[in-house]
This record gives structure tokens, sequence and C-alpha cells, in this order.
């Protein structure tokens, strides 16, 4: 059997331990030949892959990003992207698909598996919003990431007696900011999922200096004040998923509070850092446990199916399950975090 390999969507650490985990079984353990489609899902569409063997993976575990390249390229939105797909896959003799990626390339993959073609998931996205598993690889490095970022704004927050903001990613969900901001004992925390007061982040700015220590927020790109920001002019750019490009909550932020409390504040938006670089030891196994589980679902022919975490365990879910819903940070959980603020 040929079995296909590509990652979609953002880089993230853990993609390389996934294609390396998938060659090593593949090869060694059922003698299938595996190929690697280059850059997301432009590489089916335009029957551009390499050659994936033990050669090709020697090494690459503890590397960042992807060997094979990325992109945002979406055939759904493509007249006749999927048919292209087929055509490629079978012209290239590829009995399935192993497709590594967050919604939008599972997405992708579950119109796939609807129009007959063989594929299986692996979730992969540093938000870890994606419902049907525990936890996504990628997610625990850019937690680390951004607690270190944290841990060192801290420092000079008190320093210079200033307010410091960190902005995280999270465009929907605000895992990575809950977590990080949990870990790093940022002063306060906002995502997305709970639109906040203005004046009640600057109360708690103006506790924390009068309980004799500087403040430290942590806000995800997603989180916005209630009622939303001013409208700004003109369009926002958006990517071929329909994504508009977030950002700027941190600088909002510390215009705000500086005008409001009358301190210094000072913002610092991490971007692309908290996904770029070497995986931590957990995202490291947890790739490397999916890759393991997605060729053995293709050698079993359990097509159509996403390999998950459940507890401790690897289990396949239906791909259909594993993008219904995003999965967010749910009040209870940020309830426990809003005893630390101020």
């Amino acid at each position: 059997m040929r079995i296909g390999v590509l990652t979609g969507g953002g880089d993230c650490p853990g993609l390389d331990a996934v294609i390396r985990s998938v060659v090593r079984r593949g090869n060694s353990e059922y003698g299938y030949e595996v190929i690697g489609y280059r850059d997301g899902w432009k590489g089916p569409m335009e029957g551009d892959w390499m050659p994936l063997g033990f050669e090709q993976v020697h090494g690459i575990l503890t590397r960042g990003g992807t060997i094979l390249g990325s992109s945002r390229t979406n055939p759904v939105k493509v007249d006749g992207g999927i048919e292209q797909i087929r055509a490629s896959l079978e012209k290239d003799g590829v009995d399935g698909l192993i497709a590594i990626g967050g919604e939008d390339t599972l997405g992708v993959a579950r119109h796939l598996n609807d129009a007959g073609i063989k594929v299986i998931g692996v979730p992969k996205t540093i938000d870890n919003d994606l419902d049907a598993t525990d936890y996504t690889f990628g997610f625990d490095t850019a937690v680390n990431i951004a607690m270190d970022a944290i841990d060192r704004l801290r420092t000079t927050a008190e320093s210079h007696h200033r307010v410091m903001i960190l902005e995280v990613m999270g465009r929907h969900a605000g895992w990575i900011a809950f977590h990080s901001g949990m870990a790093g004992g940022a002063d306060v925390i906002l995502i997305p999922e709970r639109d906040f007061d203005i004046e009640e982040v600057c109360g708690y700015v103006d506790k924390c200096f009068e309980n004799g220590y500087a403040a430290v927020i942590c806000c995800a790109e997603g989180a916005k004040p209630i009622g939303g920001f001013p409208e700004v002019p003109g369009e926002q750019e958006t990517d071929a998923f329909g994504h508009a490009r977030l950002g700027g909550v941190a600088h909002w932020l510390e215009a705000e509070i500086a005008d409001r409390t009358g301190r210094d504040a000072r913002a610092t938006v991490l971007g692309h850092i908290q996904r770029g670089g070497t995986p931590t030891a957990f995202d490291r196994v947890l790739a490397t446990r999916l890759g393991l589980h997605a060729i053995k679902a293709a050698h079993e022919g359990d097509w159509g199916k996403m390999t998950a975490l459940r507890s401790t365990e690897i289990e396949m879910v239906p791909l259909e399950d594993a993008v219904a819903e995003l999965k967010t940070v749910p009040p209870e959980l940020y309830a426990e975090a809003e005893v630390f603020f101020g």
C-alpha cells in the first residue's frame, strides 16, 4: 500500500514527530511506501510530493515546523478542487491519505471522506480547540513559551512599576491565555469566550499596585471589551478559510489602561514565536503516538476517522465529530482563574 501524508494550516511543534512515526511504523511494521505532499492541500491538488523513508525522517523528532511545508490552501473553495485531489491520488498511486492539521484541514478531510476518498485525520493546533480530543499537540509547547514570556515580563513590570500586557494566540478559544496565565500567575486573564469590562480590568490593575506589586495581564488575540472595539475603517484581511487576521487588543489595552489609571503600560504581542521552535517532551510523545495510531488505522482500513487523545489512550473518532464544534474554555474553569485576579 502507498500512503500519502500532508500537513496543513499553521506550522506547529510536533508535526515532524507525527510524520516520523507514520513513516517508521508504515515502513518497518507494515511494509508500506509513504510519500509526503508539499505545502498542505496545495500538494495533492498539484501532484507535488516527495518520498518519505528512514533517511528523510531521521533526526526530525526534535524539530519544529514541518519538513513538508504548509499552506492555507482550501480545495473546497476551488472549483473542482476535490476532484483535482482525487485525480492526483489516483495518478500518484496513493491508496489513502493522512492529513495532519486543525479545524480547517480536518474540515477538508471530512469533505474528501464524504466524496469517497480514503483519509485519516491527525489533530494539530496550538489553540487546543478541537472538541473531539482532550489535547492537541503543539498546545503544550505554546503554553510553555507564553508562560516563560509572562515570567520575563513580570521582572520588568516589578522593576519599572509598569503594567505589562501580553497578547497570545487564540481567535475564538482562550486555552493558551488561560493555561499560560494561570501557570505564570497573571493578575488578569482575558479570553474570547467572555467579553471583558475595561473598568473592571483597570480596577484589578489599581488593586495590584495598592497591594504593592505591578500588574501583568495575559490576553488572547480574540478577547474583546463589552460592546466591542470602535469601528475601524476598511476591510479586514481574511485567509482562504475566511478567517480575519486578528490582533491589536494588547495595544488597545495599553492605551486604555494608561489613560484610565494614569499608570505606565506596555504591550507585548507574542505572535508566531508561540508556534515556532522545538516541541516540548509532552508534545513529542503525543504527536508520536497520534502518528502511530493513524498509520495503524490506515492498515486496518479504519478510514474517515481522526486520532484523538481520550484520557491517556489514543482512540479513533469520526471526522465529523472532530470538526462539529470548537472546544472553548468553560465558565466554571475561567472562574477558577478569577480567584487570582488583582
